[in-house]
């Protein structure tokens, strides 16, 4: 699984990442985790809102910052 967040670093975008590592954590499952910091490959996404976490290439979330336990029923489903 490769997971990415998209967000130009702001601290939204750090603790959107932090959530998604403790969500793979919790479920016991290893990914890559990747930060697009990129406002090009961001809009390539077609997200509005950052900060967006994407799996497998798919957009998951945009705009906000998911608690650990919503991301962790996104990810287990995959």
């Amino acid at each position: 699984m490769h997971i990415k967040v998209l967000g130009p670093g702001c601290a939204n975008c750090v603790n959107l990442e932090k959530n998604t590592r403790a969500a793979l954590a919790s479920l016991g499952m290893e990914a890559s985790v990747e930060k697009v910091t990129d406002y090009a490959d961001i809009a390539g996404y077609g997200i509005m809102r950052t900060p967006g976490l994407v799996v497998d290439e798919q957009v998951v979330l945009s705009g906000r910052v998911a608690k650990p336990a919503e991301i962790a029923q996104l990810l287990a489903g995959r």
